[in-house]
């Protein structure tokens, strides 16, 4: 039997590296009563129609009653289910004829109907990432206060990112708050305006800045609403001539018009409320693997960022995700020339002016991106390749490095025999990042016997660590299904690094 506290290899080929890391004992398992309600879509208009139809007949006087029954069935898992109700009702109001008067219990009853529950983590919980929370009054000596980002995954495998709250001890024991009752959806915030420049410089990068977008985009403000786009590509069609070409350019500017959204919650939500669900076709299929970092910025100002897959129809596409308040989320494409694939981290801060990024945009090998531009990547050098047994099918990041004066801590997964992933880690420069100063040759973590059975087999995945206390607080997802957690000295894992070398 291993000594407690060290990992325990499933193999005798690939042993974890000669170094303490502790598993913790909290787990966060999916739970299938945390449900948000989502518009029910029939997807036909006849079908609307038609449902619209029975509903509209039904007599005045039993409108209440049947409401009276849905609220009281309903009314208590959601924190404003009248709301949620107009909502639906909405949606569907273009199919009704406008002439006809609808009374507002009608109106929520109908919404009810086109409304189901979603229950958002009832198949798995887990690649989670964790930062330091903006609030760290009323704590005890030495302990911290975090924000944790996860997947959540529910009916058909859509995903969406929630998140949990809780408190590291001076001990490194965790503790998450008492869960909330209620889950709140994110709803698209009305009447966004685009700005023109903004526009430009992302259909250029689209390649579908052509004389025709030139032409839709002349007749428009210098801010503009996605209403108003609509209504001028509506104008310009008419002329358009040739009308294969402009039904690309127009499907791609509605199409990045509708890519980049806002979400607001109230602003004393709490973040285990926070529901962030996929809201454009673009991401219809989930929200995948978001990794969250605290970012100061060089005036000292903090957001809290990090990069997501977007999982459409046909494709997938990275993300960032970008909030000050954790109440106002801003969702936006990225461009160039290297975003592709999954797995972007980015770095918590700028070095010399630039921001940084590790990627896996070739899919095998860790690549280092820099820019002048958030959301425009066209610099790249490759960091690192597959070289060990373990990771000889691909190489991938755990979230954005960790900096500390050793260097910059990047933890890697690593997938080898029979698609198992292990996590791994290397070192880099601190002032130079392009320099690997450090790695590791063998996995820091291995899934064990008791971790490698789920939806995935064989998995450990995280999307991003924390430093407290010269501890490394690795939450990391057993095979993609719920959440665990593992601590190791930093400052032992920096000497092994550095003593592997590059």
């Amino acid at each position: 039997m291993a000594p407690e506290g060290i990992s325990v290899a499933c193999s005798r080929l690939i042993e974890p590296a000669r170094i303490q890391v502790v598993r913790r004992p909290e787990k966060l398992l999916p739970d299938d009563k945390r449900v948000i309600t989502r518009y029910l879509d029939f997807g036909s208009p006849r079908r609307i129609r038609s449902i619209l139809r029975r509903l509209l007949r039904i007599k005045e006087e039993d409108v209440a009653p049947l409401l009276q029954d849905v609220m009281s069935d309903f009314s208590s898992r959601h924190r404003d289910v009248e709301a949620d109700f107009l909502a639906s009702f909405n949606r569907v109001l273009k199919y009704i004829d406008p002439a006809r008067g609808i009374s507002e219990p009608r109106r929520l009853l109908i919404g009810a109907y086109f409304t189901l529950e979603y229950s958002i983590e009832s198949a798995a919980l887990f690649n989670p990432s964790i930062v330091m929370h903006p609030d760290q009054t009323d704590l005890p000596e030495g302990a911290v206060r975090f924000l944790m980002s996860l997947r959540a995954t529910g009916e058909g495998h859509v995903s969406s990112i929630v998140f949990r709250r809780g408190v590291i001890g001076a001990g490194g024991d965790i503790a998450f708050d008492p869960p909330p009752r209620y889950a709140r959806p994110s709803r698209l915030t009305p009447d966004r305006m685009l700005d023109k420049t903004w526009f430009i410089r992302k259909l250029a990068e689209m390649h579908l800045y052509d004389e025709l977008a030139i032409r839709i985009l002349e007749a428009l403000p210098d801010r503009f609403d996605y209403e108003a786009l609509h209504r001028t590509i509506a104008c310009v069609k008419k002329t358009a001539g040739k009308r294969t070409a402009f039904r690309n350019i127009a499907a791609g500017m509605l199409w990045l018009a509708r890519a980049n959204y806002d979400v607001r919650f109230p602003e004393d939500c709490h973040p285990a409320e926070i529901v962030i669900f996929p809201a454009t076709e673009s991401e219809r299929h989930g929200m995948e693997d978001l990794r969250l970092t605290r970012f100061v910025d060089d005036d000292g100002q903090v957001s809290y960022m990090g990069t997501y897959t977007a999982y459409g129809a046909a494709r997938t596409r990275p993300m960032l995700l970008r909030s000050a308040d954790l109440a106002n989320f801003h969702v936006r494409t990225l461009g160039g020339r290297h975003i592709k694939n999954k797995g972007l981290a980015l770095f918590p801060r700028r070095i010399d002016g630039s921001y940084l990024m590790v990627s896996r945009h070739d899919g095998e090998n860790l690549w280092l991106l820099w820019s002048d531009n958030l959301y425009s990547w066209d610099g790249a050098s490759r960091l690192q390749a597959p070289r060990e047994p373990w990771e000889l099918i691909q190489l991938g990041n755990c979230g954005s490095p960790l900096e500390t004066e050793a260097g910059w801590i990047v933890l890697t997964h690593g997938v080898g025999p029979v698609r198992r992933y292990c996590i791994g880690a290397i070192l880099l420069d601190r002032q130079d990042p392009e320099r690997v100063i450090g790695r590791l040759k063998d996995p820091l973590l291995i899934p064990t016997d008791q971790e490698r059975e789920g939806y995935v087999p064989n998995v450990l995945y995280s999307c991003g660590s924390m430093i407290h206390n010269d501890r490394l607080i690795i939450p990391y997802a057993m095979s993609d299904q719920a959440t665990s957690f593992a601590t190791v000295s930093v400052s032992d894992l920096t000497d092994l690094l550095l003593d592997y070398g590059p």
